[in-house]
């Protein structure tokens, strides 16, 4: 699997994440790495970083990290858990490591940090792996 050419297909193939601002840095086997940097934009009514922002870069990668093995998939189930808020202007990074891959059922954690690797959640992701594959 060429890894670079999975990432640049996934930054091109996901317009909810493209239009979010989110980018797949990169790939591996059973992990991936996604940035993004908060924008006024992504900002909720108390002028922190929307808890939706955390949810999609934390999906994205460990979706990223799913996609490693060939195939698509779809999430089941997720979790995450908030402990610390971003700013305006932060660089966010989603970093995504694979917990099991079955068959049919593949689980992924992700931890989310800013800029000066300050832990600003942590959450867990299920997945259902599809047949189809990706074709690249």
């Amino acid at each position: 699997m060429d890894f670079q050419k999975l990432a640049d297909f996934r930054n091109t193939h996901n317009p909810f994440a493209r239009r979010l601002g989110i980018v797949v840095e990169e790939i591996g086997p059973g992990r991936a790495r996604v940035t993004k940097t908060v924008t006024a934009e992504d900002l909720n009514p108390v002028g922190r970083a929307h808890g939706g922002v955390y949810f999609s870069m934390a999906d994205t990668a460990c979706g990223s990290a799913m996609a490693s093995h060939g195939h698509m998939a779809v999430t089941v189930n997720a979790s995450y858990n908030y402990f610390r808020s971003a700013n305006a202007g932060d660089i966010l990074t989603a970093e995504a490591a694979e917990v099991k891959s079955g068959k049919t059922i593949c689980v992924y954690d992700v931890r989310i940090t800013d800029q000066n690797g300050t832990l600003l959640g942590t959450g867990s992701f299920t997945f259902y792996r599809l047949e189809q594959t990706i074709g690249l």
